[in-house]
C-alpha cells in the first residue's frame, strides 16, 4: 500500500509549491512521475519546470522530450511511469494507480471549492484502499500536518 499525502494548497500557488517539492524529492535521490489533468497542462508544466527560478536546475522531461529512463522527473498526461520511479504527483484532480508507487503526492487548490470536493471523494477511495494517508496544510510558515488515517 502507498503512504499518500493530501497537499491543500493555501498561500502558494501550484506554480509556486511543485517545483519546491520536486526539488526536496530530486535532492532525496527520488525519482518522480507528475500526472497532470491533461497534455496542455504537461507542456505548461515542463516550460514552468525550466524557468521558475532564474538560478534552479530541476532535471525532468515528457514525451516529447524523450529519454523517460534518464530523467528523475517525469511530466505526463496519464498514469504511466516510464522512468520507473516510486513516487508520483498528481495534479489537476489527476488519477493514478496508487498500488503502483510507495509515495503519492495528491496536490490540490485549496481555494477552489471543486477541487477540494473532489480531493476528499479522492480521501475517501484512498482510505477504502487500505492506503496510509496523511493531509497537509500549506501555511505561511510551510507544511503543517493537519491529519492521519
Amino acid at each position: 500500500m502507498a503512504e499518500v499525502g493530501f497537499y491543500h494548497l493555501l498561500t502558494m500557488p501550484l506554480d509556486r509549491a511543485l517545483p519546491k517539492l520536486l526539488e526536496r524529492a530530486v535532492a532525496d535521490g527520488q525519482r518522480v512521475v507528475v500526472v497532470a489533468g491533461s497534455p496542455e497542462r504537461v507542456d505548461y508544466l515542463n516550460n514552468l519546470l525550466w524557468t521558475y527560478e532564474e538560478a534552479a536546475f530541476l532535471p525532468h522531461g515528457a514525451a516529447r522530450d524523450g529519454n523517460a529512463e534518464r530523467q528523475p522527473v517525469w511530466l505526463a498526461a496519464a498514469d504511466e511511469n516510464p522512468n520507473g520511479a516510486p513516487w508520483v504527483m498528481l495534479v489537476d484532480g489527476a488519477r493514478a494507480d496508487l498500488a503502483r508507487y510507495s509515495r503519492c503526492f495528491d496536490i490540490f487548490d485549496g481555494n477552489d471549492e471543486a477541487a477540494v470536493a473532489a480531493a476528499r471523494q479522492r480521501w475517501t477511495e484512498a482510505k477504502t484502499g487500505g492506503h496510509s494517508l496523511t493531509y497537509w496544510q500549506q501555511t505561511e510558515r510551510g507544511w503543517e500536518k493537519k491529519a492521519e488515517a
